[in-house]
């Protein structure tokens, strides 16, 4: 579970890199997003490949982090099924008392979101010619940036706890300083995030990137 969460939360400071390419204009955004299936990697693999082995990654991590959770959930649930008041005080932020149906929501939008800007299946605008203009279009929606800032909002909630846990799993966690240290990156991960992805829809809507 950590390591998988850790490979996406590299994914998702990738992902928010990406997406603030949107700033320098429409071939810049448009190069980018022709690049990600184009020539990575090549020679090294064939021309194309490289955004498929990419998915297939990301994949394998999205389906191992849920099985760890629903395993871990699952042993933590035969070792102890009394609901003791001590199980209940040991999570005590926020971020870690709604892990698992915040993994939930994540997985449901983020089946509508590849569905919309992947697949191109869920489009609410309709349909467009390049990159740009597909992102432009279904963020001067103002649902759609309330929509995705909830659910980004979600991530970071998610991130937040997944950070911190993750690194205490593979042994970070050694004392009061190191925890300190550890929860600080955390909340500066999940505050990056929320701003990196956020900050691009926002100017969207109002006009700023058109």
């Amino acid at each position: 579970m950590a390591v998988t969460g850790l490979i996406m939360i590299g994914f998702l400071l990738m992902h928010m890199y990406g997406n603030l390419k949107m700033f320098l204009g429409a071939e810049a955004f448009d190069h980018y997003a022709e690049w990600l299936k184009g020539d990575i990697l090549y020679p090294l693999v064939p021309k194309g490949w490289f955004i498929w082995i990419f998915r297939a990654v990301m994949v394998a991590s999205v389906v191992l982090h849920m099985y760890s959770a629903i395993t871990l959930w699952k042993r933590a649930m035969d070792a102890n099924p009394s609901a003791y008041q001590v199980k209940k005080q040991l999570a005590q932020t926020y971020s870690a008392r709604t892990m698992r149906w915040g993994g939930i929501i994540l997985a449901g939008l983020l089946i509508f979101h590849l569905a919309q800007f992947t697949v191109h299946s869920a489009l609410v605008a309709g349909a467009y010619t390049t990159p740009y203009e597909m992102v432009v279009g279904e963020f001067r929606i103002w649902w759609m940036v309330l929509l995705y800032a909830i659910w980004i909002a979600t991530v970071c909630m998610h991130v937040r706890h997944g950070f911190w846990s993750a690194f205490a799993t593979l042994g970070a966690n050694t004392s009061a300083k190191a925890r300190a240290v550890l929860n600080g990156c955390a909340w500066a991960v999940a505050l990056l995030l929320y701003i990196g992805f956020m900050i691009m829809p926002v100017a969207v809507f109002f006009g700023w990137i058109n």
